[in-house]
């Protein structure tokens, strides 16, 4: 086991983890932080999206070893009170059904957003594709993340 200082959420934490136990797992049984979802496993659903520097990454596949000084932002860190544009948007559109994806869902498009502020229908498709809803809801999906670029 070794110590790992991270930064998450704009605060640093010291956790004590063997080397290949993804991230996934640091957040949810060491830092008690429950809003990313273990999906798949092997990074093929998106539930469990974080920000590593600003980019969606699946932390369920990701060693907390290969992090060092990167910033993470987990959806309890993407806004203070749930004022971020693509949650505001994603309330609006009424997006969820089970939720259980949501929180990768909502990861996905604000890391998407800040490269493609202006998106197109097939763009928000391709960036979004990747991340399974178990209740279909792509299409009140890609109208939140529309909605979301409009009012960013």
């Amino acid at each position: 086991m070794t110590n790992y200082t991270l930064k998450i959420n704009g605060k640093k934490v010291t956790v004590t983890a063997d080397e290949d136990t993804p991230l996934l797992w640091v957040l949810r049984d060491e830092l008690l932080m429950k809003g990313t979802k273990f999906g798949c496993g092997i990074a093929q659903c998106g539930a469990c999206t974080v920000h590593v520097n600003n980019i969606a990454v699946r932390s369920c596949s990701l060693p907390i070893s290969s992090i060092s000084e990167e910033s993470i932002t987990t959806i309890e860190g993407l806004s203070e009170n749930g004022t971020h544009p693509v949650q505001l948007a994603w309330k609006e559109i009424d997006v969820p059904q089970c939720g259980y994806c949501q929180a990768g869902q909502i990861m996905t498009a604000s890391a998407f957003l800040k490269v493609q502020p202006a998106p197109t229908k097939d763009e928000i498709r391709e960036a979004m594709h990747g991340n399974i809803c178990r209740c279909a809801s792509y299409n009140r999906i890609e109208k939140a993340v529309k909605l979301a670029a409009k009012n960013s």
